[in-house]
């Protein structure tokens, strides 16, 4: 499965790509300090059909922030359902956040960092059921 780690954090990321690999989620992980170089990826790779199935997304960015990437993503969203299941990974605790993720057909989830094992099997055991709704 290929992953896609956007973060500006270094250690956060370093941290969730060691767990990632340690619980066997993922054997292709790119990490993207930039919102913007890894929405550049997203869609030359989606012009390939070979779009990530799972994306982590911190929202917290400077030039790009989360939510200006899913903005982004919205006209390609019919593409993209059922083949990348977008997760925003925050540290923030504000309820507008949660509110605001359930805009975008694309998120599968809000999760606080740090990320931990459990919610990767979680996730790992929604991807398995496959897309829901299609």
């Amino acid at each position: 499965m290929k992953t896609y780690l956007i973060d500006d954090d270094n250690l956060a990321t370093y941290l969730t790509e060691q767990l990632l690999r340690a619980e066997g989620f993922s054997d292709a992980i790119c990490t993207f300090q930039s919102a913007k170089k890894a929405l550049d990826k997203l869609l030359m790779r989606a012009k390939e059909n070979l779009v990530p199935q799972v994306v982590f997304l911190d929202l917290n960015m400077p030039e790009m922030d989360g939510w200006q990437f899913l903005d982004a993503l919205v006209p390609y969203e019919e593409e993209l359902r059922g083949n990348c299941a977008i997760y925003i990974l925050t540290s923030s605790l504000a309820l507008k956040d949660l509110e605001k993720s359930k805009e975008y057909d694309l998120v599968a989830g809000l999760i606080h960092k740090p990320l931990d094992s459990e919610e990767i099997r979680a996730i790992q055991s929604r991807l398995d059921e496959g897309p829901t709704g299609a």
